[in-house]
């Protein structure tokens, strides 16, 4: 019997019928939104103008403290509160802030940010922490009324993403993802370029996060409760929101097309259980891991959307390699690429077997250069974040809550593009079998507006320097 033959009698169709559970590694069986009708489309949707947004902000780690030093660059953005499990992180954080501008810290226990959200004068829960804990802090934060910034994934399960998206819907908060790649300079210009039919019909793309960060798993220094480690016991493509987003953006994922089917495949690991077991025999707080399962050190997982087109993305973060956050896009007219790249350079653009000069690219680069760096390129260079692209995002996710514009990125692309790593987990444990991706707009995507990157509204959002 085939497999989706199997499926539809079980009743389990559509979204594959387990994932993994990071915490204990056993399987555990997931309920079916098959054919769940759409509470409120969240896509486009434009929430009340707020003119002046209040925030607080839940971790304050390698992430979280660097988005409350950016967001201090903002005009009309009150941090009200601040909170993390470490005391000192939340102090620290607070003593960043100038004059009497001094946040409120909720800290010392595991449940103190549930005080926070629980705050009447709070418009934007911003949360940085854990993997695990996104979805259960983004939930919390809506039910009370908030907005919600997450960082990536939003959620590690099938479940927590379909909670996450009917929360939105019945509560009419945002939940955006802070896929900050989106917001890259060559990204967002390979972007307009397809709009503008540069590229003809786009028929595929790639995506990638291919990142060293092998040490840092066993540097008690890096990550509370070393909890990345942790997460890195499932095996699939664990972090495929980098190189999926600015895809998933060119190809209107959500709005006109949608991301149907995948099919994961994942190496033997190499490197991390060996060093586990090394490390466990020096330090006890690592003796947890001796003897465990952890991913594969490559994972290629590729995916067909309803349109008939085809996306790849990989996943290493272990392997001594050139950093890669491959994006790639090829049409019927031409191609761009970046990763690897040289000295100086962009990214590359073609339209035929040889890559643009330098100076041709340039002026493709002048001609398609999009509004938002046009206005504020420049600053955000400035005032940096992975060389700017963390900033525009905050400037931008700031400027649509106040001018009542609809986010860039709504509920349905951080459940679509989350959802992807615990469906590669269950097609890697199947022999590479395929697995439905689902539809979160429930059929609206076939209607649904392409991301809005003309910036025809609002943008007076001013920066201080």
């Amino acid at each position: 019997m085939k497999k989706r033959d199997f499926l539809k009698l079980t009743g389990l169709s559509g979204i594959g019928l387990m994932h993994f559970d990071a915490a204990n590694a056993q399987p555990a069986l997931i309920s079916s939104r098959g054919s769940r009708p759409q509470k409120f489309n969240m896509s486009g949707y434009a929430a009340p103008k707020i003119d002046t947004v209040r925030i607080g902000y839940i971790g304050l780690g390698n992430r979280g403290g660097g988005a409350i030093q950016r967001i201090q660059k903002l005009e009309n953005v009150e941090v009200k509160a601040l909170c993390d499990i470490r005391t000192a992180n939340a102090e620290a954080a607070r003593n960043t802030f100038k004059g009497d501008v001094k946040p409120q810290v909720y800290s010392g226990s595991a449940d103190a940010w549930k005080k926070m959200c629980e705050r009447d004068d709070i418009d934007l829960v911003y949360i940085c922490t854990p993997w695990s804990l996104h979805a259960p802090m983004a939930l919390y934060a809506m039910e009370h009324g908030k907005h919600v910034a997450v960082e990536i994934p939003v959620a590690t399960t099938v479940d927590d993403c379909w909670k996450l998206v009917e929360t939105s819907e019945r509560t009419k908060k945002h939940c955006m993802m802070l896929e900050n790649c989106c917001y890259d300079f060559f990204e967002m210009l390979t972007l307009n370029m397809a709009r503008q039919g540069y590229f003809g019909d786009v028929v595929h793309v790639e995506g990638a996060y291919i990142h060293d960060i092998y040490d840092s798993f066993f540097d008690t220094t890096k990550r509370y409760d070393h909890w990345r480690l942790k997460e890195n016991q499932r095996n699939g493509n664990l972090y495929p929101m980098h190189g999926l987003g600015p895809v998933a953006q060119v190809l209107d994922i959500n709005r006109g097309d949608k991301m149907d089917y995948l099919v994961s495949m994942s190496s033997n690991d190499f490197m991390l259980g060996q060093q586990a077991e090394k490390v466990a025999k020096e330090n006890p707080a690592f003796q947890q891991f001796a003897g465990k399962k952890f991913r594969g050190n490559m994972n290629t997982t590729t995916i067909r959307t309803a349109k008939g087109k085809t996306i790849m993305l990989q996943h290493d973060v272990t392997s001594p390699r050139v950093y890669s956050r491959l994006h790639l896009i090829s049409g019927t007219k031409g191609s761009a690429q970046k990763y690897p790249l040289a000295e100086g350079e962009q990214g590359r653009i073609s339209q035929g077997h040889e890559w643009l000069t330098p100076e041709n690219f340039k002026l493709l680069e002048q001609k398609f250069q999009p509004e938002i760096v046009k206005r504020i390129g420049e600053l955000a260079k400035k005032i940096g974040g992975h060389g700017g692209m963390d900033f525009l995002m905050d400037w931008r996710l700031i400027d649509c809550l106040r001018n009542g514009l609809p986010l860039d990125q709504d509920v349905y692309d951080a459940a679509s593009w989350s959802v992807i790593a615990p469906l590669s987990e269950w097609s890697v444990a199947h022999r590479s079998n395929s697995i439905d991706i689902p539809d979160f707009t429930s059929g609206a995507w076939k209607n649904n507006k392409p991301v809005d990157i003309a910036l025809e509204k609002g943008g007076n959002t001013g920066v201080r320097i």
